[in-house]
């Protein structure tokens, strides 16, 4: 069965390429959010099973998200991709809960390869 997927990003571009990407590997994306608060609503009304997160966000970044999927008990497995690549913030993420951590720019096969891990 396909995994659902959501995906968050502020740039309508970054959601189109992630979107094609996932749905060529077999992925169903059930949602899309381009700000931290529409991120939050979604993962909790729709339960995805796995979120793409991007770490920098207009309203807010995505560890701060993390911390909430985190105390709220949410069980979709995160992975954050930003173009943030510092040691630091990549270690903050797991620490918060992230499965794994992609680096933009990204090939479609390197996401595949990471979300299918999962």
């Amino acid at each position: 069965m396909a995994k659902n997927v959501l995906i968050v990003d502020d740039s309508l571009y970054m959601r189109t390429l992630i979107k094609d990407a996932l749905e060529e590997g077999g992925y169903k994306v059930i949602g899309q959010a381009a700000n931290g608060e529409e991120a939050i609503d979604l993962a909790f009304e729709l339960l995805p099973d796995i979120i793409t997160l991007d770490n920098i966000l207009p309203d807010m970044i995505g560890t701060d998200i993390l911390k909430v999927y985190k105390d709220e008990g949410l069980s979709s497995k995160v992975v954050m991709i930003s173009a943030v690549g510092q040691e630091s913030v990549i270690n903050e993420g797991k620490e918060l809960g992230a499965a794994e951590y992609i680096v933009k720019p990204f090939t479609n096969e390197q996401l595949l390869a990471v979300i299918s891990k999962l």
